[in-house]
């Protein structure tokens, strides 16, 4: 069971330096502007500092310093915790380099680029004795919190059937960016970059996956070196059966789902709401869709569900228990995407130890 988020810890401040200057890179830093109470922005590496100097207009604290030395931050005794927000191809080195120095890390996903590589990151941070934390973001989301009391309570019953639904839109210009969608790069498409995040909540509420059979594709709609499209047949440890859809050729693109229908009733998680649809006909909604509570949820500032997961990093490097997402949990988003690539590679059914 995850733990509450408004847990309490140590009242001094973290020394917090960000790695990568990307698309993700403002997020991060209004994150930490909303968590100074907690972490102090230090110093903000780039390969490229000056390109990087409009994040100081996101920061509300001091002028972080701009950097391209990681040197210099992996001997800086003030930086505690490195956020890293670079690309999975640049990882291992840039994690061995930090975790020999003490340094506790936050990435944002994926760990890596391959199952290999993954591991490779989470060994090095156990065997250097330092936190590793990794950033699944939609595990702190209210309706993800509500979702998970409303399974562990037990009313509705064992889950039978559960359906993962991704139906993403990225324009062409998108996987011609930045080498976007190449191997090289990003290890994959669609289930490493945009899934994972779906793909890590599902199991963290439906437990893991005992064996995979799938298909995956690049469709017409795109010029690219990886896959834009996904459908897996899941076999679950609880016994359940499912599915997973996953895309960004879907126009207009929809709501990431999971709907977990089970003995009494149904169960359907999107970002907004979580709707119950009973055996008997009644159906709860939470949060109660009125005006006032869906103005609530739209203006939800869009770096709070970064800063909680910052916060309880933060949580536990001070009292030196496991964040809310380990290493070693990533691993396991990574190896069923890995399964779903074989089988559909290979035209088999594979198995998944659990």
């Amino acid at each position: 069971m995850e733990r509450p988020l408004t847990e309490k810890s140590d009242t001094t401040r973290v020394g917090v330096a960000l790695i990568g200057a990307g698309m993700i890179a403002q997020k991060h830093v209004e994150a930490l502007s909303a968590a100074r109470s907690r972490a102090q922005l230090l110093a903000i590496v780039s390969r490229h500092p000056e390109n990087a100097l409009y994040l100081a207009r996101h920061y509300a604290g001091d002028r972080p310093e701009f950097t391209s030395d990681l040197t210099s931050i992996a001997h800086n005794s003030e930086v505690q915790v490195v956020i890293v927000a670079t690309p999975p191809s640049v990882r291992i080195d840039l994690v061995e380099a930090l975790a020999r120095s003490g340094k506790h890390i936050l990435l944002e996903k994926p760990v890596a680029r391959t199952v290999d590589e993954a591991e490779q990151v989470v060994d090095i941070c156990e065997r250097s004795g330092v936190q590793l934390g990794v950033l699944f973001q939609h595990r702190v989301r209210a309706t993800s919190q509500e979702a998970r009391r409303l399974l562990a309570g037990g009313t509705l019953g064992k889950p039978g059937l559960i359906e993962i639904a991704v139906p993403l839109w990225r324009e062409q210009s998108y996987y011609d960016e930045l080498e976007r969608g190449t191997y090289a790069r990003d290890g994959g498409g669609v289930l490493i970059t945009q899934a994972i995040h779906t793909i890590d909540l599902a199991l963290s509420l439906a437990g893991p996956v005992t064996s995979v059979q799938a298909l995956t594709a690049t469709t017409a709609l795109h010029d690219m070196e990886s896959e834009d499209f996904a459908v897996a047949g899941l076999h679950f440890a609880s016994g359940a059966v499912g599915s997973l859809v996953a895309s960004t050729a879907i126009y207009p693109r929809g709501h990431e789902s999971i709907t977990m229908h089970c003995e009494h009733g149904s169960l359907r998680l999107t970002s907004d709401e979580v709707v119950v649809s009973w055996r008997d006909g009644q159906q709860q909604i939470f949060p109660a869709a009125s005006e006032s509570t869906k103005q609530q949820v739209a203006s939800t500032q869009a770096y709070e569900w970064h800063q909680a997961v910052i916060e309880d990093f933060i949580n536990a490097v001070q009292l030196g228990r496991d964040p809310l997402v380990t290493g070693q949990v990533a691993l396991e988003s990574h190896r069923l995407i890995q399964a779903i690539e074989s089988s559909s590679r290979e035209g088999v059914i594979v198995e998944m130890p659990v």
